[in-house]
């Protein structure tokens, strides 16, 4: 097993597949991103190396974002060898909708259940605004299917003072008629604009007391390693969760690895970055290497997000689209 020096067992891995998105959200990019060379990625042979590896170390669940995951090529077919790999018991897809629609139906036959979907507001126009992108009616198209389809749905939703804190209780109301959760997200610094973020007033307390004001909320069980503090409305077919991202209230319990589309790894989203598993693999002689570099890197982790701050060499310049989530 893959465990810290704080006797904390990782089993999850974030994995993304490509930096590129069709979406430009403010909080998660620059306007105008450049984006490597394919070659520079994670090959579909490498992914399935490092989930080989790691799935025979105790990795059980997998997430695959980006970037947007549908722009890379071939997605479906990476994906259906990922399920092939014995230990990966759960696969994740985390995307903003614009290319997902169509490919629900294959999804559900993989055995791909459990979607994030993310959106950060429910009207037309804003999403223009928050995304650079003219995309709402592709995105609630997706969601309309996902619903449809009975899919388990997370709608993720990045909280954005004096943009989007007037819809929260709006979001709320999707869970009355809808068995999905959505989940309020603390806004993040890592926008590639890092000079732009200066702290944070919609934590997670203030977004639960703005819902509660029209909401009666009644706490529910979190799963383990949970990152949601996780609520229900009663009469409400769904649930809605905050994600203290920034406040870093889960730092305890963190299962996760973070490994980007080339191949550089965070054991903490506000650390730096402290191996690259794609040199590593294409390297024959440190191949064979590579679990135990991993491990090494793993038992260095910081006991918290806080910590890991601390030592951050770029002060928050990245793109949440690089890091991959």
């Amino acid at each position: 097993m893959l465990t810290d020096a704080h006797h904390r067992t990782i089993d999850y891995i974030r994995l993304s597949v490509t930096d590129r998105c069709n979406l430009r959200c403010t909080y998660c990019m620059p306007e105008h991103m450049h984006f490597v060379n394919s070659k520079a990625l994670l090959s579909d042979e490498e992914i399935l190396f490092l989930l080989q590896t790691l799935a025979g170390a105790g990795i059980s669940k997998v997430r695959i974002t980006g970037g947007e995951p549908f722009l890379r090529p071939g997605l479906m077919q990476l994906l259906e060898k990922i399920t092939r790999i014995p230990g990966i018991d759960e696969i994740a897809v985390t995307t903003n909708g614009v290319l997902t629609q169509p490919y629900i139906p294959a999804l559900q036959e993989l055995g791909i259940r459990h979607i994030n979907l993310s959106l950060d507001t429910l009207r037309a126009d804003r999403f223009l605004q928050i995304t650079r992108r003219d995309k709402y009616a592709a995105v609630m198209d997706t969601l309309q299917s996902l619903l449809q389809q009975q899919m388990p749905v997370k709608i993720n939703v990045v909280v954005m003072e004096n943009v989007n804190t007037d819809e929260l209780t709006d979001f709320a109301a999707l869970t009355r008629d809808h068995a999905l959760s959505v989940r309020f997200i603390e806004e993040m610094p890592f926008n590639g604009q890092g000079h732009l973020f200066s702290g944070i007033n919609w934590h997670y307390q203030k977004i639960l007391d703005t819902i509660s004001a029209v909401y009666p909320l009644e706490k529910i069980a979190d799963a383990p390693h949970s990152t949601s503090l996780n609520y229900h409305i009663p009469g409400h077919k769904g649930n809605i969760g905050v994600i203290p991202a920034y406040s870093r209230t889960f730092c305890g319990t963190c299962n996760r690895l973070r490994i980007s589309a080339t191949g550089s790894m965070k054991t903490c989203l506000y650390g730096n970055d402290v191996l690259n598993v794609k040199e590593i693999m294409r390297d024959p002689a440190q191949q064979p290497l590579l679990l135990s570099a991993i491990q090494s890197a793993i038992h260095q982790r910081f006991a918290n997000g806080f910590e890991a701050e601390k030592h951050h060499a770029e002060k928050y310049m990245e793109s949440m689209s690089v890091i991959g989530g």
